[in-house]
Formats: structure tokens, C-alpha cells, sequence
């Protein structure tokens, strides 16, 4: 599970930087939240949908280009500091990556990769502020039911756009000008999937 600050005061910066480099640190609301690094299954499923999405979108290679995304970027939103699985920014706000150790730019697309010790705060907290600071598009990745679940942003809240799963290809928005072989974000075995492991993506 991950652990908040019981401090008095709001967490800072420099909590982050004081913690091992084993755990991920996030600022939400103040507090300090502390979570573990992804195990396999959630790493499998992460690096399988920036190796789905990266040649089309990021590069325009067997798709339209147009996107910068990355593995878990560090994004400081006024003084909330929340590191998802996968970010995406359109490259009319993003031509380029900048060179820098976070972002404060909100960034288009979201990817959470749900497990037992992040599910809670990532659809509960940290989902309202990404609403709140302009994301447009977020998912939810779950492995253990290996199903994809898009969210779009509304005027009032998010919409749930639709429910992706199971296996074979899909062409999932933002990115569905491409189909991609979702059985790979869950099975090792498959050729997306062996290149993860390979150390490809």
C-alpha cells in the first residue's frame, strides 16, 4: 500500500529526494505518498503500450507522429507532484522534449497501470487532478483482468469513453488512427512481449 507523510506540515520537494531510490515518491495534497516500484506484471504492461504507441505516435513510424511520450515522467502541477505509468502532450504544446528533471506542462494522456498498492489512490486522488490541471485522456490498466479502461474528460467529470480487454487488436483514442495487439500488454510470450523482456522498449 502506499504510505502517506504523517507530518504536521505539507510534504516538499526535498522529502522526495531524501527516499531510496527503490520507491516512488508523489506530493498529493500535501501529503507524501510512497509506493513501491511496478512488479513485473505491471512493468510488462507499461512497456508494452509505450513500445505499442511509440513508433506511430511518438517517432510517425507506421502512424501519424504527432506525440511526445514517455515513461514515467516526474510532473509538478502547481504543488501537486504525480509520477504516472505514461504521459503523452501533443506536440502543438510540446514540439519538443525539454531537457529538464520534470515537467510542468499537464500532459494530454494519461496511462495508470492499477496494482494492489496503487489502484486506490490512482482512481480516487490523483485521477481528480489530473482532471483538474487539463488531462484529456486517461486510462486505467489493469493486468490482473487485462482490461484497458478510457476515460475522457468532461465538463463536469470524466466520461468513461469505453472498456478495452482480453486479446487481439484494438484501436483505443487518443491513439486510434493505429490498432494495437492488446494480448501483448499481459503475455509475455508474445513478440511484443519478448521484447520487453529482451530489454527493446
Amino acid at each position: 500500500m502506499p504510505s502517506a507523510s504523517t507530518k504536521s506540515r505539507p510534504a516538499n520537494y526535498e522529502d522526495i529526494l531524501r527516499l531510496p531510490e527503490n520507491v516512488i515518491g508523489e506530493i498529493v495534497d500535501g501529503e507524501l505518498i510512497v509506493s513501491p516500484r511496478p512488479a513485473s506484471r505491471h512493468a510488462m504492461a507499461s512497456s508494452a503500450i509505450g513500445g505499442e504507441l511509440a513508433g506511430p505516435f511518438h517517432r510517425g513510424r507506421g502512424g501519424p507522429g504527432g506525440w511526445v511520450i514517455l515513461f514515467g515522467p516526474e510532473l509538478h502541477l502547481d504543488e501537486q507532484v504525480l509520477v504516472p505509468d505514461l504521459a503523452g502532450w501533443r506536440r502543438e504544446r510540446m514540439a519538443t522534449c525539454p531537457d529538464v528533471a520534470y515537467f510542468s506542462l499537464a500532459p494530454d494522456w494519461v496511462c495508470e497501470v492499477l496494482s494492489p498498492a496503487t489502484a486506490l489512490i490512482d482512481r480516487t486522488r490523483k485521477q481528480h487532478l489530473y482532471r483538474e490541471h487539463g488531462v484529456s485522456w486517461l486510462w486505467f490498466v489493469d493486468p490482473s483482468a487485462r482490461t484497458i479502461e478510457v476515460l475522457s474528460r468532461g465538463e463536469r467529470g470524466w466520461i468513461v469513453t469505453d472498456t478495452f480487454g482480453g486479446e487481439g487488436e484494438a484501436r483505443i483514442p487518443p491513439f486510434d488512427a493505429v490498432a494495437f495487439d492488446i494480448g501483448a500488454l499481459w503475455d509475455i510470450n508474445s513478440p511484443a512481449g519478448q521484447a520487453v523482456e529482451e530489454g527493446k522498449f
